[in-house]
C-alpha cells in the first residue's frame, strides 16, 4: 500500500470491536494511515453503514476516491448473526439499558419460535429504535431519548430475504438475519418477542457480510496497523 493508492481509493474490511463506535473504528484507521504515509489532514475516509458500539462484525472503510462507493455499498444486503433474549425488554431494544419489563415465557415452545419467523419474511413495517441516530427535527433520536424525551417514530419499509433459527436455549435464541439496507436488527428482536405475546432485546449481534464483503476477510483495527509496520 502507498499514499498514492490511498488517496486513489482503497476498500478496507475491519472487524469492529466489541463496544468500539464506527466513528471511532474509522478514526482509528485514519490516525493509522496519516502517520505512516503523511497524508493531507483532510484526506477521504469513512464506513459504509454503522455498527452500533455493543455489535461487532464487518465495518467497510472507504479512502479517497472511494469515498464514492459508500452509498452503493451500503444499499446491498447485509447479513447479521446473533442472540435474542427473550422474556424482557429494554428501552434501547439492547443491553445498552437495562430490562424494564418482563413477560411470561412459559407458553413459548421451539415450534412457536420457529412459525414466528415466518412473519418476518419479506416486505415488513418496521419502526427504528428511539435510542438511533436517525434525526427528527434535527437532533437524533438517541439524544431525545437520554433527555427522557418522547418522540413519536414513524415506521418504514424493510425486506427481510432470511431469517434463520439456528440455537434455542431458551431464554437465549440464536438467529441469521439477510435483510435490505435500513433494517435495525434491535427493532427485529423487540417485534418478535412482541409476535411470541412474550418479549425480547438483542443481547449479541456480528456483522457477517455486505454485498459480496464477507467478515472472514476483515481483521481488527490492531492487526491492520501491524500489518503497515
Amino acid at each position: 500500500m502507498t499514499a498514492e493508492a490511498i488517496l486513489e481509493g482503497q476498500i478496507l474490511l475491519i472487524d469492529k470491536p466489541l463496544t468500539w463506535t464506527s466513528f471511532q473504528a474509522v478514526n482509528k484507521l485514519k490516525y493509522i494511515l496519516k502517520r505512516k504515509y503523511d497524508l493531507p489532514k483532510k484526506f477521504k475516509i469513512g464506513h459504509a453503514g454503522t455498527l452500533d458500539p455493543l455489535a461487532t462484525g464487518l465495518l467497510i472503510v472507504c479512502t479517497g476516491k472511494f469515498t464514492k462507493r459508500i452509498t452503493e455499498i451500503q444499499a446491498q444486503a447485509k447479513e447479521y448473526t446473533g442472540t435474542f433474549t427473550i422474556g424482557g425488554t429494554t428501552p434501547s431494544y439492547d443491553l445498552e439499558t437495562e430490562v424494564t419489563e418482563t413477560f411470561p415465557t412459559e407458553h413459548i415452545t421451539s415450534a412457536l419460535i420457529l412459525e414466528t419467523t415466518k412473519q418476518f419474511l419479506g416486505e415488513i413495517d418496521q419502526k427504528p429504535p428511539v435510542f438511533s441516530a436517525i434525526k427528527k427535527e434535527g437532533i437524533r433520536l438517541y439524544e431525545h431519548a437520554r433527555a427522557g424525551l418522547e418522540v413519536e417514530i414513524a415506521s418504514r419499509k424493510t425486506t427481510i430475504h432470511e431469517f434463520e433459527i439456528t440455537r434455542i436455549a431458551l431464554p437465549e435464541v440464536d438467529f441469521r438475519v439477510v435483510c435490505s439496507k435500513g433494517t435495525y436488527i434491535r427493532s427485529l428482536a423487540f417485534d418478535f418477542g412482541y409476535a411470541l405475546h412474550s418479549g425480547a432485546y438483542l443481547s449479541v449481534l456480528r456483522r457477517t457480510r455486505i454485498g459480496e464483503y464477507s467478515v472472514e476477510n476483515a481483521i481488527s483495527p490492531e492487526a491492520f496497523e501491524k500489518s503497515l509496520l
